[in-house]
């Protein structure tokens, strides 16, 4: 019932910026924390950051703390990712999710990230 909706890949260079958004929709009501995750080629799914819709706390893995940032817009339903300072090993699809206390976790299709050398 939860849907989701990733916008904002792209190409970028090594030092570089790029924005992600997502958007959830459906049975928003019930949903208490919005974030991202990626993955690599040949590598597993890995947490990047979340947000709690109610209040705004925050959590990031260790590897983007200090150069990502995620924010929120809950009239929008919508959370942002800004990524900066950008690594060759940011390069990832990143995967949009939403925790829903009534029906669990969601996942979006994903957009790709590409971190050029």
């Amino acid at each position: 019932q939860v849907q989701l909706a990733e916008s904002g890949g792209g190409l970028v260079q090594a030092g570089g910026s790029l924005r992600l958004s997502c958007t959830v929709s459906g049975r928003t009501f019930t949903v208490y924390t919005m974030g991202w995750s990626r993955q690599a080629p040949g590598q597993e799914r890995e947490f990047v950051a979340h947000i709690i819709l109610s209040g705004g706390g925050t959590t990031y893995a260790d590897s983007v703390k200090g150069r990502f940032t995620i924010s929120k817009d809950n009239a929008r339903n919508t959370v942002i990712l800004e990524m900066n300072n950008l690594r060759p090993e940011d390069t990832a699809v990143y995967y949009c999710t939403a925790y829903d206390t009534t029906t669990g976790q969601n996942w979006g299709q994903g957009t790709q990230v590409t971190v050029s050398s």
